[in-house]
């Protein structure tokens, strides 16, 4: 089901977070009851977890990539694992637009497994999968976007974490996307002093484009008010915007709308890479996307670390 995050998610000081509080009381037993009693499967490669307990666009998939890429050029032959969703076909497309080896499956163990009889293989990186606790993760990275964080710290459906920060107890890693928060570290640390924490950003590479343009931007991923604070950030006039639900099946209808409007207001129509893959087929020259490179400070670090894990005696 596709649905649009609510604002209160953002608000310590919502209504509506007390009367769904009942409901997320019921759901952290149930969560905890669940990590209790499900066993978790080892397996004979590393298994590497970029996950998230922010429901949506902390940067799961561009930074699967990034590191498949990275550990690519140190000789390592991963592959990157995503459970199959029938309307999730635009983020395996853009997947394998920049990383050839992806296994998908609607099981995570079954996908693992095909990683392993593969001879070539050698090691996963499990791309979403952090409360699948039936998979055992040698490795697990946690992403965040500054601009959210954890929002107003609850639960689903109070809040927007898909479980609590108890998450993070046996977490290697924390991704920030986005500027140096010593506050929010030091709150993790106090759970798992035993964090590392690295930064990144999103880069524009066909700036070029667009530039002294302003734009119509519309986008139907998890969290879109980042995908417009990147453009103004980067110096963007944004004079229209459009939010749809994440992975969103577009209409032509709708698109042709948006052309309308963006003609008779002369903009130049804008929207995510993830977003363009869904509609790319109805072929309107008219609406363009932007391209972004992923940024990690530190990066050779974070790699570094990785590797040790190669070692499945660690």
């Amino acid at each position: 089901m596709k649905i649009f995050k609510p604002k209160f998610w953002d608000s310590n000081t919502s209504i509506y977070s007390l009367i769904f509080y009942p409901i997320t009381l019921i759901i952290i037993c149930l969560i905890f009851l669940k990590r209790k009693f499900t066993s978790s499967k080892s397996f004979n490669l590393p298994v590497i977890c970029i996950g998230n307990i922010y429901i949506g666009g902390t940067g799961k998939t561009p930074l699967s990539i990034f590191l498949a890429k990275e550990l690519k050029e140190k000789r390592k032959n991963p592959a990157i694992v995503k459970k199959f969703y029938e309307d999730h076909i635009d983020e395996h497309q853009l997947i394998k637009k920049y990383f050839k080896d992806l296994i998908l499956n609607k099981n995570r163990i079954n996908a693992i497994l095909m990683a392993e009889k593969d001879k070539e293989i050698d090691s996963v990186i499990l791309d979403d999968g952090l409360q699948d606790y039936k998979i055992k993760k040698d490795v697990k990275i946690i992403c965040f976007n500054q601009k959210q964080l954890l929002g107003n710290g609850l639960v689903f459906p109070s809040g927007p974490l898909r479980e609590s920060l108890e998450a993070i107890k046996d977490t290697k890693f924390v991704i920030i996307n986005g500027k140096k928060d010593n506050i929010f570290e030091k709150k993790l640390i106090k759970i798992n002093e035993n964090l590392k924490f690295f930064y990144s950003k999103y880069v524009p590479t066909n700036i070029q484009e667009i530039k002294n343009k302003n734009l119509f931007a519309f986008a139907g991923i998890g969290n879109p008010d980042n995908f417009f604070q990147t453009l103004i950030d980067y110096g963007f006039r944004v004079d229209e915007k459009l939010i749809f639900p994440d992975h969103y099946k577009f209409k032509r209808k709708e698109l042709e709308d948006i052309i309308d409007i963006a003609k008779k207001r002369n903009l130049e129509i804008i929207t995510t890479e993830k977003d363009f893959f869904r509609i790319r087929n109805f072929k309107f020259n008219e609406i363009k996307y932007l391209k972004i490179k992923l940024v990690i400070e530190k990066k050779e670090q974070l790699i570094e670390e990785i590797l040790k894990f190669y070692d499945k005696n660690i």
